[in-house]
């Protein structure tokens, strides 16, 4: 990679303690897929490989390291963090629950769904739970209109909600 494009890092040792070289490995993996020259094309893949790495979060060092990794100017990777939902900026509950509002889910009862989810956790959007289990969050659409209402645990989506289906789910995941 040679010496950092954006010098923020002090040395290349630094950055690569916040990188493992496993996360590392699966960024270049991403890297290997796109044109030399467009390395920054694996920017969204690459938070994704970090916030996992960094328990469920990213912060503002793992943003400047992956800046660096990829060559890229920090600013344009906080621009991409802060924009999509998908990434967290602070520390989350052990299982993020990402509940559609959309207009299709809103239709077939998104609004009983965040209710039981309030009544039952005791936590709106934004918020985790004082056991650091869940954190929910309001998400504009999943892309899963035809299973209305709907919500995303981890990586798993969760299509024609009741309450019964959702004290299901919350009590798989432990």
């Amino acid at each position: 990679m040679g010496q950092p494009k954006w010098g923020k890092w002090k040395n290349r040792e630094e950055e690569e303690n916040l990188l493992s070289s496993e996360v590392r490995q699966q960024i270049d993996d991403w890297i290997a897929k796109y044109p030399p020259e467009q390395k920054q094309s694996a920017i969204i893949p690459a938070l994704h490989i970090v916030q996992a790495a960094n328990g469920g979060y990213l912060t503002d060092k793992l943003l400047d390291a992956v800046a660096e990794y990829l060559e890229m100017r920090p600013i344009s990777v906080y621009e991409v963090a802060t924009f999509y939902s998908m990434y967290e900026l602070k520390p989350i509950g052990r299982h993020k629950i990402s509940v559609c509002t959309n207009i299709s889910c809103q239709l077939r009862g998104s609004d009983e769904v965040v209710a039981h989810l309030r009544k039952r956790l005791g936590i709106g959007f934004g918020e985790t739970t004082p056991d650091h289990r869940f954190t929910v969050k309001e998400a504009e659409c999943l892309g899963a209109c035809g299973g209305a209402p709907m919500m995303m645990a981890g990586r798993t989506y969760h299509e024609n909600l009741t309450p019964a289906k959702i004290d299901q789910i919350l009590e798989a995941l432990k």
